[in-house]
């Protein structure tokens, strides 16, 4: 999520979790890791490069749900957006991959963005325009 007038703040796992996914959100059954690791598939991030990191599900967690949940972002506006760019790579051949969006003054959390049936073992991108008169998590 950005302002209009600065970049985007961009988040490659390559030290750390990001700022946008605070360390104890990350549930159990995530692994960060490379494309050099010996867990399968992919072998690279989606630029091609071997020894970048990216967040992978552990195979025994493939057929459980499992959740990221970013920091809390304030509203957006016309000044303030937030877009969300992000790669992903679906090798699993059932399960869905969802995007939720949770205002604060809510309990649920709404599915925004969601995909079965995209091409699987390669890497895919989606941008989500993100829209919410208060503060909210992804």
């Amino acid at each position: 999520c950005f302002n209009s007038g600065s970049s985007w703040n961009n988040c490659d796992f390559e030290t750390n979790l990001c700022k946008f996914l605070p360390e104890f959100n990350l549930q159990p059954g995530w692994v960060r890791r490379s494309g050099q690791s010996v867990m399968g598939p992919p072998y690279s991030d989606h630029s091609g490069n071997e020894s970048a990191y990216f967040l992978s599900l552990s195979s025994e967690m493939q057929s459980s749900p499992a959740a990221l949940r970013t920091k809390v972002f304030l509203p957006t506006d016309e000044e303030h957006l937030c877009q969300i760019r992000f790669h992903y790579w679906v090798s699993q051949m059932s399960g869905t991959f969802m995007v939720g969006l949770q205002k604060h003054s809510e309990d649920t959390v709404t599915n925004i963005w969601q995909v079965s049936g995209e091409p699987r073992n390669q890497w895919n991108v989606n941008t989500i325009t993100i829209n919410s008169a208060e503060k909210y998590e992804v």
